[in-house]
């Protein structure tokens, strides 16, 4: 009887255990799989400063969004952090199309038509990219908004093209959007990261 009540007591305790280690690897695969709530809450944490190592990996999933004069602006891009690098003219390379954020194109939907440069831009969905510039920066509406990157983008599917000129900014580690007013039909959509901010004006139409 003696004997019985031993192995039962071990194989309870290793019962126990082993529950123990399902579950240590349960917390531990949940702290390595952030949903896209928690990655962009990480990222506006490490660009405030509660977070003071940058040590995620991946470029989170982030949206901005703002509505000027009734016309509904948003994005939604990759952010990558800055992490000690070289950014501009190193990891981002000046005079080439940038996709200006990580993995999938940065994407800008208006739920109106806009007026960017001298071009109307119909209501819709299209694809932001750059051309950095150590002076100037090109930034271009694309027609076509699902790419992976710059690989499959054509300039022929450009709506427009606007010169923009950088301006200095305190340090965001991880790069941001956001869409902001500047009139009563004005906007602008921005961009920061690093030491560096673009802004690129739009209007909106009656």
């Amino acid at each position: 009887m003696k004997t019985k009540l031993v192995a039962l007591s071990l194989i309870l305790f290793a019962f126990g255990c082993n529950n123990n280690k399902d579950q240590s690897r349960t917390d531990n695969s949940h702290a390595g799989h952030m949903n896209s709530a928690e990655s962009a809450n990480y990222a506006d944490s490490v660009n405030n400063g509660l977070i003071r190592e940058d040590t995620m990996k991946s470029s989170p999933h982030r949206t901005a969004m703002a509505t000027i004069n009734g016309t509904h602006v948003h994005i939604e891009y990759g952010s990558p952090g800055v992490k000690n690098r070289i950014i501009w003219g190193g990891l981002v390379a000046y005079d080439k199309v940038w996709v200006t954020g990580a993995h999938k194109a940065t994407t800008v939907q208006f739920s109106k038509p806009v007026i960017i440069g001298d071009k109307t831009i119909p209501k819709g969905i299209y694809a932001l990219f750059t051309i950095p510039g150590q002076e100037k920066w090109t930034v271009i509406i694309n027609s076509r908004y699902e790419q992976h990157l710059a690989d499959e983008y054509s300039e022929k599917e450009d709506l427009v093209r606007v010169a923009v000129t950088p301006k200095e900014n305190p340090v965001v580690q991880r790069l941001t959007y956001a869409v902001s007013s500047t009139g009563d039909h004005a906007g602008e959509i921005s961009m920061q990261w690093e030491k560096l901010r673009i802004a690129l004006p739009f209007k909106t139409v009656e």
